[in-house]
């Protein structure tokens, strides 16, 4: 087997024009059927791991003086972050769903095209 010539082609298949319009078209729907989803994902679950924080610091008595109502201010707020970040994901899989929903006759359509003329 000539590995000059395997290397060669691969080489030149780098190179070569390559119509990937529609794989393009593919991944731009994917990601928008995912963008919503994701942006609240990591919005929300850094804002409530924040909170939680602030709860956890205001009943530590990091912050706030150490106080008997520092502390139990800082247990309900522990407790709101603990919820924030507990329902995050529920609600991440449920945009998720509504996104793929939104553009899955589009996705399959395109899918569709690729895969024949795949063949």
């Amino acid at each position: 087997m000539n590995t000059d010539k395997i290397v060669a082609e691969a080489i030149a298949k780098d190179y070569a024009p390559k119509d990937t319009s529609k794989i393009v078209a593919l991944k731009k729907l994917d990601h928008k059927a995912r963008a919503k989803a994701e942006v609240f994902d990591y919005t929300f679950g850094v804002i409530m791991t924040l909170v939680l924080g602030v709860g956890m610091c205001l009943a530590m008595g990091v912050i706030g003086g150490g106080t008997a109502a520092m502390i139990a201010l800082g247990i309900v707020i522990g407790v709101i972050g603990i919820i924030g970040v507990s329902v995050n994901y529920p609600i991440y899989k449920r945009l998720l769903e509504s996104g793929k929903k939104q553009y899955a006759s589009d996705i399959l359509r395109l899918a569709k095209e690729i895969s024949d003329k795949a063949e």
